[in-house]
């Protein structure tokens, strides 16, 4: 791994990034064909949260925030800080110290594949983190890693500037370059859920919404009026 700081990257479009927010996390995953959800053991270290913006990625070695120092710099207002581990981790990598850092540059939230903690501190500043664990233990600053790399989150390539979306349901990374295809796709994957959602609180059953008695009948579902063997 060659250590380096990549200053200047290419972000993905902020309106889609504001579309794919809006529509949440679910909906961008599916519009994306499935695809680009990080391992659901992310989660937001307090409900509600939720973020939408451009990737700046970490390269981090595990145990070792150093290279989160080195990263603020090069972070702007939108941004997400996505963090990898080159290797397995769970120890408290990123406290309250940091997201006041992050803070004053405008940052948005922080996608971290190890620990996290200071959550009390973190939820009343309202800085919105998604770790893999949330840990006390303190790390070092000792090893290089890398900034504005592709890093491996969570089992998700990410590429810097990459459109990041967090909200209760996870983390979902769309590549730079299809943001704005899949925020389109997006906006009219919701519109039909608002409509079947009108639909289903009338009283209109999912199984007649979609269509789903002939298959089921072809698929050998068979209704009897009474328990067989009475």
């Amino acid at each position: 791994m060659k250590s380096v700081v990549v200053r200047n990257i290419e972000r993905a479009d902020p309106n889609a990034i504001g579309t794919l927010a809006g529509v949440g996390v679910s909906t961008a995953h599916e519009a994306l064909g499935r695809s680009g959800l990080m391992k659901p053991y992310m989660r937001p270290i307090w409900a509600g949260a939720s973020i939408g913006g451009p990737a700046v990625t970490v390269l981090a070695q595990p145990g070792d925030n150093w290279m989160i120092h080195v990263a603020v710099e090069q972070c702007q207002k939108g941004d997400v800080l996505v963090v990898g581990c080159t290797a397995d981790n769970t120890d408290g990598m990123f406290g309250d110290l940091l997201a006041t850092s992050l803070m004053a540059r405008g940052v948005t939230g922080l996608v971290i594949d190890a620990g996290c903690r200071d959550v009390k501190s973190l939820k009343e500043m309202g800085f919105p983190v998604w770790s893999k664990a949330i840990s006390a233990k303190g790390t070092v600053k000792a090893t290089l890693g890398a900034v504005n790399v592709p890093v491996v989150c969570a089992g998700i390539n990410v590429h810097p500037g990459d459109a990041v979306i967090g909200d209760d349901d996870g983390v979902v990374v769309v590549g730079r370059k299809h943001a704005a295809e899949v925020a389109i796709k997006g906006e009219k994957r919701q519109a039909d859920e608002d409509g079947k959602r009108r639909q289903l609180a009338s009283g209109v059953l999912g199984l007649d919404m979609y269509n789903m008695r002939e298959p089921l009948a072809k698929a050998g579902l068979v209704y009897i009026d009474e328990p067989e063997g009475d």
